[in-house]
């Protein structure tokens, strides 16, 4: 049985990769030309993912893994089957289906459209519940609306036009514009990324911060900081970076001094950071920029004021927690720098540099960027590595193709699945089109407004969270943005002032108590309590929450780049710093002395951030500043 075993898992990763060298080829074609347009890539690549995910599920064991090694392995060829054969049927039909047949589409268009759509759901059962069970439940409304009271109540509509409106109909569904927009822009970006961790850069970037703090207790905090700053901007998830650098951070800083609970929280705010710097930030940022009709450096060049409040307003309260913690040098177990690690990191900065350069400076296209920054640095990486081999005399085949094999894997399971995800929020957005879930919605938020906007913005911050406690970052943006974001700018809100804050909440959403993914991840590493390390993380976090109001209070934070920002950039920043200091921070050791000193900070750090006129708040700034330094060099002199 054990023969049987290894023998299905190995053609299970042979079938994996030959699929992934297909799909990389197809979209690298694709990149290159544009031939067929977005539509009709998805209507075959999407079929194409759906046999990536199952495939990759099955040569891990992930599968159905109750039912054995092979029913498992034959209900996957059964799912690529019916997958493959969908993506022939539909490319054969496309223009019959889009054109000729449209609304008239007969039994096999439906039947091969719904079966693509129904192997999306499943596996979107499996991977991400919570989005599953929201999609069952809108298509339970629509078909039986007329059974809901109230507002919510609607005719019903068949299943027919259920099965179309998820599939064939191709505006709608899992070929929309969402999974276009996973396999077009993101997934340029995704080959870039790709090509960064298979040849090691996200070792190499851990490594180096290790190495600058090996021997320096007041920089090793930082080091941790920015390492995961670093990798969480390559890796695009706050949970997945926290498992791949909290591993390495975490037990350094418990080492160093710091109590596990806050070990874990710096990992968990750390990695969470990830998702707002530019110029690779999270999956949100690409559907605001298409959402918004925007190209996605309009999106990044407006992103850069709010990440580095985030980063240095962390980075202060890391400060400050180790001067509290009396953080000690350790010796952390880390090799030294290698001929490859010096080439990872200076590829890194290339790939950021160059994304900046060729979209800010030249103007060009995000895709056509990107693009370009992976030829680049895939040949440069493979000249480099090339290099190193001969130099180290490496001849094994294995060794050889290990990079270019985890350049197939990383792009073809990063695309595959960010695909299903955003056609399953395909699904989603048809059932909330053909039902006026958003209208409905909109009109409890014009309610609101017609009240106060201070409580619109509140509705929609409770709608975002709660959204957000069952869902990642990416469909908490597009459920909010699709439901509240038109009424808030009907409102008279600037619509990047609603988008960024709908960004931020869907970043929150990642940290949202009581379901934060990436603190149970580092609570787990750090083996210390879930729920006091969720709450440790959302002080820490204290920055995002404090720019979901200032995007308000402080529009020129987002609504043009450049120097525009600064006068806002530097009022949130000096109060975030100063709301830092007040959390983390003492001015006396007698805490009678203390506290009624730190909550007169805060309230000026708050009439800086948030007063309406912005002459007023910069007269708050300059006591606010002065009040923060000083407290910040007291501070490191009191004992402990």
């Amino acid at each position: 049985m054990a023969r049987v075993d290894r023998v299905l898992r190995g053609a299970a990763q042979v079938l994996f990769f030959l699929t992934g060298i297909a799909f990389f080829g197809y979209l690298s074609r694709y990149y290159l030309t544009g031939a067929g347009g977005p539509t009709l890539l998805a209507v075959t690549a999407v079929p194409l993912t759906v046999c990536l995910v199952f495939l990759n599920d099955l040569r891990h064991g992930a599968l159905y893994p109750r039912l054995g090694s092979v029913a498992p392995f034959v209900i996957a060829l059964l799912y690529c089957g019916v997958a493959l054969y969908a993506a022939w049927y539909l490319y054969r039909e496309f223009d019959e289906i889009r054109i000729y047949r449209l609304g008239i589409w007969n039994a096999t268009d439906l039947a091969v459209g719904g079966a693509v759509a129904a192997l999306v759901l499943e596996y979107t059962r499996r991977r991400y519940f919570a989005l599953f069970l929201l999609n069952v439940a809108l298509i339970l409304y629509a078909v039986y609306g007329f059974l809901v009271p109230g507002m919510f109540h609607h005719p019903g509509m068949d299943w027919t036009r259920i099965v179309s409106a998820v599939s064939v109909e191709m505006t709608t569904g899992v070929f929309e514009r969402l999974p276009q927009l996973g396999l077009t822009l993101i997934g340029s970006f995704i080959l870039v990324l790709a090509v960064l961790r298979a040849f090691g850069c996200i070792d190499s970037i851990l490594t180096g911060s290790s190495r600058v703090a090996l021997h320096s207790p007041r920089t090793l905090p930082q080091a941790a900081v920015f390492g995961s700053f670093a990798v969480a901007a390559v890796s695009g998830s706050g949970a997945a970076n926290a498992a791949t650098t909290g591993s390495a951070t975490i037990p350094v800083l418990i080492k160093a001094g710091f109590p596990r609970v806050t070990a874990a929280a710096v990992e968990t705010a750390s990695s969470l950071g990830g998702q707002l710097m530019p110029p690779l930030m999270g999956i949100a940022a690409f559907l605001m920029a298409d959402y918004m009709g925007k190209s996605y450096f309009d999106v990044v060049a407006r992103g850069f004021a709010p990440a580095m409040i985030y980063f240095l307003g962390v980075a202060f309260a890391v400060w400050l927690l180790a001067a509290r913690h009396h953080t000690r040098a350790v010796t952390p177990d880390v090799r030294a720098m290698r001929f490859m690690d010096w080439t990872n990191i200076l590829s890194y900065l290339i790939a950021v540099g160059g994304l900046i350069y060729l979209m800010g400076v030249e103007r060009r296209p995000a895709m056509a960027s990107a693009q370009t920054v992976f030829l680049y640095l895939f040949g440069f990486l493979t000249v480099a590595f090339a290099v190193r081999s001969v130099h180290a005399r490496v001849w094994s085949l294995r060794e050889l193709t290990r990079p270019f094999l985890r350049l197939i894997e990383s792009f073809a399971t990063v695309t595959g699945e960010l695909t299903i995800l955003l056609a399953t929020l395909g699904i989603l957005t048809a059932m909330f089109t053909i039902t006026g879930v958003p209208t409905k919605v909109g009109v409890l938020l014009m309610e609101g407004a017609a009240i106060n906007l201070f409580v619109m913005v509140l509705v929609a911050f409770a709608f975002g969270y709660l959204i957000g406690m069952g869902l990642p970052v990416a469909p908490t943006y597009i459920v909010t943005a699709i439901v509240v974001a038109p009424f808030m700018i009907r409102a008279g809100l600037d619509p990047w002032v609603v988008h960024f804050f709908i960004f931020l909440v869907a970043v929150f959403g990642e940290l949202s108590p009581p379901t934060s993914v990436t603190a149970a991840v580092t609570s787990r590493i750090a083996d210390a309590p879930f729920v006091r390390t969720m709450l440790a993380a959302v002080v820490l976090c204290m920055p995002l929450l404090v720019m979901m109001g200032a995007v308000f209070s402080r529009p020129d934070l987002v609504v043009e780049p450049g120097w525009a920002q600064l006068p806002a950039f530097a009022l949130v920043l000096i109060g975030t710093l100063a709301l830092s200091f007040a959390l983390q921070g003492r001015f006396h050791p007698r805490r009678a002395l203390d506290l009624p000193m730190r909550i007169g900070l805060a309230g000026i750090a708050s009439a800086t951030i948030f007063h309406p006129d912005a002459s007023v708040a910069a007269l708050f700034a300059a006591p606010t500043l002065l009040l923060t330094l000083a407290g910040a060099w007291r501070f490191r002199r009191l004992p402990r």
